[in-house]
């Protein structure tokens, strides 16, 4: 039924000017104004909608995933712009090392927050 329909996800913060920031100059995604209370990530692949909601409760889960090439490289960059990555100890079946990555099966992975407290993760592919 919806195997050919045009899909897109969507999550709330509290602030819509810091979420526009955040996504448009710390990570450097291209941000779209769509309405009062709405603006679109334009990804590679897709698009991603932000809407503003009064009562915004953060996600507890990952929200949205970016591949990368070098791990540690990009951190490095998020970090010099203020970025603080998640550690893990094994509470949620993580654990991360001294520097936030996780590694399982060859993949490495770290997170971080929004300023709304949304999830977000780094994730790099073992080499083939």
């Amino acid at each position: 039924m919806f195997k050919n329909t045009t899909t897109w996800a969507s999550f709330s913060v509290d602030n819509l000017e810091k979420a526009k920031e955040f996504y448009g100059t710390t990570l450097g995604i291209p941000v779209e104004d769509v309405k009062p209370g709405v603006v679109t990530l334009k990804l590679k692949e897709g698009k991603v909608n932000i809407f503003l909601k009064k009562h915004h409760v953060p996600a507890t889960f990952t929200i949205l995933n970016f591949q990368v090439d070098d791990i540690s490289k990009i951190m490095e960059e998020l970090s010099r712009k203020g970025i603080i990555f998640e550690h893990y100890d094994g509470e949620e079946d993580i654990f991360t090392d001294k520097k936030g990555i996780a590694e399982d099966g060859g993949f490495k992975a770290s997170w971080f927050k929004d300023p709304a407290g949304n999830l977000l993760q780094l994730i790099q592919a073992p080499a083939s």
